[in-house]
């Protein structure tokens, strides 16, 4: 007695059947590595940033703050590793948040960024809908970074991270900086590069998609 015909799984038919949008998901994946690249190249040398030679007291606050702009102009890629590695640090020496915010960042990508389109969320035998989907990550995002130890953690380090750009900024005289060569972004904040990455556009237009 001859078994009966298997009906044969077409490539199509598997790609609709994956969970994550695979392809989404690669594009943000590269267009991110090559923003942090790009922004990376664009740091100046950390032996200038900590010369010993160019450190002297202010003369007045609107010195101060004249010297901040002009240093946050031209040392804003340092700074926001500065930052950064104040952000890991805290983050690190408290796993018990790192482990919340990784969590977070997971929900929010495989189960509404990334999730495939004809995918629907499907927990305990119940399907959500898109727009279901995003209200419960939200008041997620929002219980636990208000309201819990989590946001003051990172409330805390990110202060930490800005008051030492800030007191760097403030001692380093910019006279011998080559501000001229700067594109015209005196008025940029200190992680503007990064609102303008193209993983950011990835990942917003994936958000529009789903809107």
């Amino acid at each position: 007695m001859s078994s009966p015909a298997t009906l044969p799984v077409t490539n199509q038919q598997a790609a609709q059947q994956q969970p994550i949008n695979t392809h989404a998901f690669r594009t943000f994946l590269s267009r991110l590595s090559s923003s942090l690249r790009d922004s990376l190249s664009q740091r100046r040398p950390w032996l200038e940033l900590i010369d010993r030679t160019s450190f002297a007291r202010p003369d007045s606050l609107t010195d101060s703050i004249s010297r901040i702009r002009k240093n946050l102009s031209y040392f804003k890629v340092n700074y926001a590793a500065i930052v950064s590695l104040v952000l890991a640090f805290s983050l690190l020496s408290h796993p018990f948040s790192l482990l919340v915010l990784l969590s977070l960042l997971g929900a929010w990508m495989f189960l509404y960024l990334f999730r495939s389109s004809d995918q629907p969320l499907v927990i305990f035998g119940r399907g959500f809908s898109d727009r279901e989907t995003l209200l419960g990550l939200v008041v997620t995002t929002v219980v636990v970074v208000f309201m819990t130890s989590v946001g003051s953690l990172l409330t805390s380090a990110l202060t930490v991270g800005v008051a030492v750009v800030c007191l760097h900024g403030a001692f380093r005289v910019p006279d011998d900086l080559f501000l001229d060569e700067q594109e015209p972004s005196a008025n940029a904040g200190l992680l503007s590069f990064i609102g303008n990455s193209a993983a950011t556009s990835a990942a917003a237009s994936v958000v529009a998609g789903r809107v």
